[in-house]
C-alpha cells in the first residue's frame, strides 16, 4: 500500500458539525469532537460529510469549517474534506476554490437526483479526478442519492485515474462490493460507509471504515476496525456485538439526528440540527440512553 492511500486506511470518522441554539456552528463544541475522536485514536477525520449535514451549511461555513479543522487538528491525523455534488461544473469550482492546503483527500458523493447513467457518473468523476490537487475517494450511497457507482465503473475509475484512491461502499450490496474487492487494482481502498457492515466487509479484504458511531465511541469503534485489519476476528466481533444494536439505534430516525442525542449524552455537542432533518424522538433517544448505558468495552 502506498503512501498516498494508506493513510485512508483504518477508521477514518464522518464528523458532526455541532451547532448552538442560534443556529450558528458551535466551533468550541467542534473542537472538542476533533480532540475527543483523535484522542480516541481515530487514523482521519472525513469534515463536510453526511454526518455533517453539509447540504445545509454555507459556502463561507464551509470555507471557515476547513480552515478551523486544518488549524486545530494541526496534522496530528489526516483530513478529508467532503466536496461533492450533482452539478460537475460546480463541484470542479468548489474544488478549484476551497483552501486545501493541509487536506489529504477529498470525499466526493456520486451525483443525486440527476440519476445519471453510469457513463455519465464516470465523466462525472473523471472531471473531478483531473481537477482536485488531493486524492479523491469516491462514495456510493444508493440510499441517500437515487443512484449506485456500479462495480464496472468504479474498476474503471480506479485503472484510468490514478488520483482517486478509493471507495466509500454503503450501497448495502455485498455482491457489489465483492466485485470491486475482487477486481480492484494495488493501492486501490475499498472503506465500509456503514458502521453495521464494517466487520463483514473487512473479513472481505476491505480497509477500513467512515464512520458515524466513531463520533461517540472512537477507542471502541478503532480497536474492533484494528482488530480485523490485523486479522484477529474473534476480539473484531466482540466488540461488533457490543456496538451493534446501538447503531441500529442510532440510525432508526436518521442520521445525524441519532449520533448527535448521543453526543450531547456524552457532554460532547448539544442535540441541535438543521432543518429539514430535526432531533430523534423521545422513544428512540431513551433507546440510544439505555443501550450507551450497557455498553462495557475492555
Amino acid at each position: 500500500m502506498n503512501k498516498k492511500t494508506s493513510k485512508f486506511r483504518g477508521t477514518g470518522v464522518a464528523i458532526v458539525t455541532p451547532f448552538k441554539s442560534s443556529g450558528d456552528v458551535d466551533f468550541e463544541a467542534y473542537e472538542r469532537m476533533i480532540n475527543h475522536v483523535i484522542e480516541g485514536g481515530v487514523d482521519y477525520i472525513v469534515a463536510l460529510g453526511t454526518t455533517g449535514e453539509t447540504p445545509t451549511l454555507s459556502k463561507q461555513e464551509k470555507v471557515k469549517f476547513i480552515e478551523f479543522s486544518v488549524n486545530k487538528i494541526g496534522g496530528r491525523v489526516p483530513l478529508v474534506a467532503g466536496i461533492g455534488g450533482n452539478n460537475t461544473s460546480e463541484v470542479v469550482q468548489t474544488i478549484q476554490s476551497m483552501p486545501l492546503n493541509g487536506v489529504s483527500g477529498i470525499l466526493s458523493v456520486s451525483p443525486y437526483y440527476n440519476k445519471p447513467q453510469q457513463e455519465g457518473i464516470y465523466l462525472h468523476f473523471k472531471a473531478i479526478a483531473e481537477a482536485s490537487p488531493v486524492p479523491v475517494i469516491l462514495y456510493t450511497v444508493p440510499g441517500r442519492t437515487g443512484g449506485n457507482i456500479a462495480a464496472a465503473t468504479t474498476i474503471r475509475l480506479a485503472m484510468d485515474f490514478p488520483n482517486i484512491a478509493g471507495i466509500k461502499e454503503a450501497s448495502g450490496n455485498l455482491d457489489q462490493i465483492y466485485q470491486v474487492l475482487k477486481q480492484r487494482p494495488e493501492n486501490f481502498l475499498v472503506i465500509s460507509g456503514d458502521d453495521g457492515m464494517t466487520l463483514p466487509m473487512l473479513a472481505a479484504g476491505a480497509d477500513g471504515v467512515i464512520s458515524v458511531v466513531a463520533n461517540g465511541y472512537p477507542k471502541e469503534f478503532s480497536s474492533m476496525v484494528n482488530y480485523c485489519l490485523k486479522g484477529d476476528f474473534a476480539r473484531g466481533r466482540e466488540v461488533h456485538f457490543q456496538l451493534i444494536e446501538l447503531i441500529n439505534a442510532l440510525f432508526q430516525d436518521g442520521s445525524p439526528g441519532g449520533i448527535k442525542a448521543l453526543l450531547e449524552m456524552k457532554g460532547l455537542c448539544q442535540n441541535i440540527v438543521r432543518l429539514p432533518v430535526v432531533p430523534v424522538n423521545q422513544t428512540t433517544r431513551d433507546l440510544i440512553k439505555y443501550l450507551a448505558e450497557k455498553i462495557d468495552i475492555q
